[in-house]
């Protein structure tokens, strides 16, 4: 059976999610089996853990935030991505082990030797067969930030971290791009939603019909 484990990654604000639920809609439409998930939050564990990690106001210790994360990524793996895979489902996840490297690596300071090995742990050595990086600098990422906080929208504790932490946590995104670039391709996150949605589309649907997933438009499909 076909499948494909596809990763979304970059800052906050560079509309991943957004683009995540246009490609999601976009393979229903097309037929294709489809699982939408996230870390954190991906399982009923992964929801818990997500909240004590994001939608706190709790100081959280560095190394416990590390270790929450890979403790989210372990159930995640086993319990949704890796059975959806072997049932020949294409994963999309809004965030993976890229954002550990730079969020809890770059970000936190913390050695790669560490984050390595955690997330080896964590993974089993399971590995996203396409990573599709959103680069937004980061003057953009804070100013979208305001405008949804002036709009009503909560901030998360990362949201929160400062200027400085943002840039190490994109530059860090930049470098995996760089060292592995047949899995993470860079989409300028500064266009337009339809012209990003394009872009997604070109270099997903070679790696889903290479994987002899159908790909036409279905009546049946659930949206």
């Amino acid at each position: 059976m076909a499948a494909a484990f596809i990763t979304f990654e970059g800052i906050d604000g560079s509309g991943k999610s957004t683009q995540l639920r246009m490609l999601a809609s976009e393979l229903r439409l097309r037929g294709i089996n489809v699982i939408v998930t996230r870390e954190p939050g991906g399982t009923s564990l992964g929801a818990r853990l997500r909240a004590a990690l994001l939608d706190t106001e709790e100081q959280v210790d560095p190394l416990a935030e590390l270790l929450l994360y890979a403790a989210d990524r372990a159930q995640h793996v086993r319990q949704l991505v890796r059975p959806a895979i072997e049932t020949g489902h294409v994963v999309l996840s809004d965030r993976y082990a890229d954002a550990t490297v730079a969020y809890q690596g770059a970000g936190r300071g913390f050695p790669p030797a560490l984050i390595d090995e955690v997330i080896a742990l964590a993974t089993g050595g399971l590995m996203p067969d396409l990573t599709l990086l959103f680069d937004l600098p980061v003057a953009e990422s804070l100013a979208r930030h305001k405008r949804r906080a002036d709009e009503g929208d909560a901030r998360d504790r990362l949201d929160a971290e400062d200027e400085a932490f943002h840039a190490r946590v994109r530059n860090a995104y930049l470098q995996i791009a760089a060292a592995d670039p047949d899995r993470v391709r860079v989409i300028d996150a500064t266009r337009s939603i339809e012209e990003t949605h394009a872009r997604v589309l070109e270099l997903v649907m070679p790696l889903i019909e290479s994987r002899g997933q159908r790909s036409e438009v279905s009546p049946k499909s659930n949206v």
